[in-house]
């Protein structure tokens, strides 16, 4: 689990460049919705040591100037709402603008620590047009080029001191922390009802670490395992529920602090952009994933339905199209016991460790049956594999030229490992190292 900072501010200020400088990379979650332009992205920052999930809040809704800011105004809300701090940017070329002062007043009536970044400071003379932003009465003005990452030092230094210290959540050691995600309405409650509803032993409620979600301790099936459950989570009177960037607000904390996500569709709407928007979280958290597609019943089928649709799904779900996809009815609590089986087979994948001995003989044999491809002349010469030791399958390689080791291959040794030892729904992470 770590703090949420947001970005916000009016488009075409830098935000998403600035998003990118900080988590050094160029990710991004795109919808494409008939009428509206939006740009999500999720991702992790880090410095002096402490990290932190940063969220750019992105685009905007097309159409008049009232619809514009009234839901530029829902996102600062939201962002105030669920995120420990803010970085509000503005655009040092154009000064203060009306919208500027509308947000800098919803932001005034928070608490929360607010950063206000004045990008496109590329050189000295722009740099000293920062001052005018005083105005706005937040504090102190920081000067920065997003594009050259010039000033960005300053603002971190001091936004890192405010974070609050993560306290991990003290939970009985390896006991497996599933969530249930998903947009709303597609039968999270129903579903959490169903399995809450059996035979079943619940040792107690514990407060999670995120600010709604409850750790259910459940002993059903032959399992024992916290629930994350979010089914209960009410909806703040400032915003409305199926607001987009809300949902995936919240299904943020709740991914954080889970080990294996269940991400649940809706068998007549099958999967949606919101939905790859979550998918892409649970990824960058390097989380098990598996897909329960819920509502089956409602679906006219025949033999070769269930396998139809879960090839759609998978196409949607490329490169990461290697998950268990489950077909539940939580009306007739059709497969509950099988979605409870899969979660927790997720989760010793996630878990499972190979002896090096073994891993090596069967690496051996997969370099032999396919070698490096030669890059420049150059030849790879993997000599030995270890799994490292941590909390996802990461797996080590150790060879003479690790740069000239091309990212087909490295996907190719991944499949590999993932077909041979199954993988199926986790996260690998494949390092070449020089030996």
């Amino acid at each position: 689990m770590s703090n949420i900072v947001a970005i916000v501010g009016r488009p075409n200020v830098g935000k998403s460049t600035l998003f990118n400088r900080l988590t050094k990379s160029r990710e991004a979650i795109v919808e494409e919705t008939a009428g509206v332009t939006r740009d999500r992205h999720y991702g992790k920052a880090e410095w002096n040591g402490k990290e932190f999930s940063l969220i750019d809040t992105g685009g905007y809704i097309k159409g008049s100037d009232d619809v514009f800011e009234l839901e530029i105004r829902k996102q600062v809300q939201i962002a105030i709402d669920e995120s420990e701090a803010l970085l509000f940017v503005v655009d040092v070329m154009e000064g203060v603008t009306e919208f500027d002062k509308d947000v800098a007043k919803i932001i005034r009536k928070s608490k929360k620590h607010v950063f206000l970044v004045a990008n496109k400071a590329d050189n000295g003379e722009r740099a000293g047009y920062a001052g005018e932003f005083y105005q706005l009465g937040l504090g102190e003005v920081y000067a920065v080029s997003a594009i050259n990452g010039s000033g960005t030092g300053e603002f971190l230094d001091d936004l890192v001191k405010v974070l609050p210290e993560i306290e991990e959540e003290v939970i009985e050691e390896r006991v497996p922390k599933i969530a249930v995600v998903g947009r709303p309405n597609v039968g999270k409650s129903s579903f959490i009802n169903a399995l809450l509803n059996e035979d079943r032993n619940i040792v107690t409620d514990v407060a999670g670490t995120t600010r709604d979600a409850i750790n259910t301790r459940y002993k059903g099936f032959g399992y024992d395992f916290y629930l994350i459950d979010t089914a209960g989570i009410r909806k703040k009177s400032k915003v409305h529920e199926d607001l987009e960037f809300y949902s995936v607000m919240r299904s943020l904390r709740v991914i954080e602090n889970a080990d294996v996500c269940i991400l649940m569709l809706d068998a007549t709407q099958g999967i949606e952009a919101q939905d790859m928007q979550i998918v892409k979280v649970i990824q960058s958290n390097k989380k098990g994933l598996m897909v329960l597609v819920n509502k089956w019943d409602l679906v006219e089928k025949d033999h070769k339905t269930s396998l139809e649709y879960e090839k759609i799904i998978k196409e949607k779900l490329k490169p990461f199209d290697d998950v268990h996809i489950v077909f539940i009815s939580t009306i007739n609590k059709q497969r509950i016991f099988k979605a409870v089986e899969t979660a927790m087979a997720v989760y010793e994948n996630r878990a499972r460790r190979i002896p090096t001995r073994k891993l090596n003989e069967f690496i051996q044999a997969t370099i032999d049956k396919y070698p490096p491809p030669a890059l420049k002349g150059k030849f790879v010469k993997i000599k030995y594999v270890t799994q490292l030791p941590t909390y996802i399958p990461q797996f080590a390689f150790f060879c003479n030229l690790p740069q000239y080791v091309s990212e087909s291959y490295k996907r190719y040794l991944e499949n590999q490992l993932r077909e041979h030892f199954d993988f199926t729904g986790v996260h690998i992470d494949i390092i070449f190292r020089k030996k």
